[in-house]
């Protein structure tokens, strides 16, 4: 089924990329690996190639299987040695040291489902324009296939001070626990993280971590035509006026206060029944001044309903502005922000910087698209960054 899928594959007109009419799984990754050098070209070229094979190939979350064996039949084509639980593939570079600190390389290779509003085929990787479309291809499989790139490059390299992990990982677009969740124990220590999301290679220092909280307010219930029961809704309401109005104490430098909205709200049954319940939902946005739990727990301390969290698991994240790889990037031009949205990076207790080529205002976008452009300038800016503190 795979080879079949492959062999549908066509590369675009792409300056300096060979054009194969037809990529056949037996023969093409050993021409790769026959030819492979470490030049910023040639990794740019096998990037794209990977990438609209990759494109082809339904990966939705859960259902990454066959891009999983492609990823990971593309790297031991290279003779690297590879590691997998469930569709998570992760390596290390050929002269790992234990005496050395580890950088993580992430992204993943799961993708949503198209939405309804697709005018080309979600699978069929074209290169028009510059653009190279499909489905996944900002999102976020331009940063996967240049941290793969960035990682071969580096591979077989003797002088680094660093170890490179590359893990690349299932289930991300659902926050799914048989994502990079379930591979960190196998990672073994790392020191800090770069996250491939699609930032337009700027510097996301930091990003905001999820509670979703399901609240209920407990009354009485009673015939409102009479003074009977206890209005659940009524005790409702000084809690959800407290979501709307309080301020954390502590305020983060880059996003300001903890956000939470109140976002649903269930009771009642019929026009004459005073409720006995009253259920409601808030979205709650951390910051990096504060652990899930430690919000959790001031919210506890203030509300009179019930709070059961959802999870606790989408943490905050961050990375010292002073930390050598963003001085390194500031000193490419790069700048630096906070990102209100969540990834694989709140599941890290590490520092990690998320940054990759590619827009987020084309996630999950109808003809989704990145520019090959992008790719290359990815991959020059994620080595130069690291060949600064390596």
């Amino acid at each position: 089924m795979l080879i079949g899928v492959l062999n549908k594959v066509q590369v675009g007109n792409l300056p300096g990329v060979s054009t194969f009419q037809h990529f056949n799984l037996p023969t093409f990754f050993p021409i790769f690996a026959a030819t492979f050098m470490t030049d910023i070209k040639t990794l740019y070229q096998q990037a794209i190639a990977l990438l609209q094979q990759l494109i082809a190939i339904p990966s939705f979350s859960r259902e990454e299987g066959l891009t999983a064996d492609l990823i990971e039949h593309f790297l031991q084509e290279r003779q690297v040695k590879t590691h997998r639980k469930l569709n998570n593939i992760w390596a290390w570079n050929k002269y790992f040291d234990t005496a050395k600190p580890t950088i993580l390389l992430n992204s993943h290779h799961d993708t949503v489902k198209p939405n309804s509003g697709y005018t080309r085929d979600p699978f069929d990787a074209k290169i028009e324009d510059g653009k190279l479309y499909g489905l996944g291809s900002n999102d976020a499989g331009g940063c996967l296939v240049s941290l793969i790139a960035v990682f071969l490059y580096f591979y077989d390299r003797e002088d680094l001070k660093y170890n490179f992990c590359l893990a690349v990982s299932a289930e991300e677009e659902i926050s799914g626990v048989n994502g990079l969740e379930l591979i960190i124990p196998e990672l073994g220590k790392l020191d800090f993280g770069i996250v491939g999301e699609p930032t337009q290679m700027q510097l996301a220092i930091a990003e905001k971590g999820l509670m979703v909280l399901d609240c209920v307010a407990h009354g009485k219930a009673g015939h409102a035509a009479r003074e009977e029961g206890d209005n659940a809704i009524y005790k409702a309401l000084p809690d959800i006026e407290w979501f709307r109005t309080f301020r954390f104490p502590k305020e983060s430098a880059v996003f300001g206060p903890v956000k939470m909205s109140v976002t649903i709200v269930n009771a009642g049954s019929q026009h004459n029944v005073v409720p006995a319940s009253c259920t409601f939902v808030v979205d709650v946005r951390v910051t990096d001044s504060y652990r899930n739990e430690e919000v959790l727990e001031i919210i506890r301390q203030h509300v009179k309903c019930g709070v059961t969290p959802r999870s606790t698991r989408l943490k905050p994240s961050k990375i010292d502005i002073d930390h050598p790889i963003v001085h390194a990037g500031i000193a490419l031009g790069r700048t630096t922000y906070g990102s209100p949205t969540t990834s694989d990076q709140s599941l890290l207790d590490i520092p990690s910087l998320k940054v990759g080529p590619g827009d987020s205002a084309r996630s999950h976008t109808a003809d989704e698209y990145v520019y090959a452009d992008e790719i290359r300038d990815g991959i020059e800016l994620y080595i130069k960054m690291l060949e600064s503190i390596i």
